[in-house]
């Protein structure tokens, strides 16, 4: 075999292995299992958290506590209680997470928002503060997805890492107030008592210097509001 020839099939393999991993880049087909690693596994416990399931960490390793997620998911959908991530499993977890399909979502701008995650978010994040507070907080997250320094849907905004405290401790997966859903709606609907904010904080609570450093813009509640 000439050179040119093993230079093109060795292009070629290169070139299968990119468009492979591009493919599985975001959760694919595959099946996952206990002891799967890697951003499909990171991608399958977002999903299994944003719908309530608990899975730990979003650290890409597919252990313990996201197999106990994947069973519940199972057995509270009708599918064969495996542990396992198959087709069926997740093709039934992206089509109650895609935000383009999913009943309770609202159209902000051109995206489809989660009403039920972004009223969990501001249950857990604003729990006690006044509901002018909760619309807020509601809207914090809507200013982020038009700003192009944060990602561009309310699962990868709340979800980003260390970006929220309710996702460290697990308190986004309890379920949502009453007037936390209100709030949410409300929000979607277009109410920004923040006045733009991208960032709230409670003042008694952090002495993270970052966070202090933006411009402020209003105290509701405990809450301050920056940009």
């Amino acid at each position: 075999m000439t050179r040119k020839k093993l230079w093109v099939g060795g292009l070629a393999l290169i070139l299968a292995l990119v468009l492979t991993s591009v493919a599985y880049g975001a959760l694919g087909d595959r099946l996952l299992s206990k002891g799967s690693n890697g951003p499909e596994v990171t991608e399958l416990q977002k999903r299994l958290a944003q719908l309530g399931y608990p899975v730990g960490s979003l650290d890409g390793k597919f252990g313990s506590q996201t197999q106990t997620a994947v069973r519940k998911f199972q057995q509270d959908h009708g599918l064969k209680v495996d542990g396992l991530a198959g087709t069926a499993t997740i093709t039934e977890l992206k089509r109650l997470t895609s935000e383009s399909t999913t009943a309770s979502g609202k159209l902000v701008g051109s995206k489809n928002v989660d009403i039920n995650l972004l009223a969990r978010c501001v249950s857990a994040e604003a729990r006690g503060e006044p509901y002018k507070g909760q619309v807020a907080v509601a809207a914090v997250i809507l200013n982020r997805i038009k700003d192009p320094a944060f990602p561009n849907t309310v699962a990868d905004i709340i979800y980003q890492p260390r970006a929220f405290s309710s996702v460290d401790d697990g308190q986004i997966n309890l379920p949502p107030t009453a007037s936390a859903i209100k709030a949410a709606q409300e929000a979607a609907n277009g109410s920004d008592p923040s006045q733009g904010a991208l960032f709230f904080f409670n003042p008694a609570k952090t002495k993270n210097k970052y966070i202090w450093s933006r411009p402020q813009i209003l105290q509701i509640g405990n809450h301050i509001f920056t940009r």
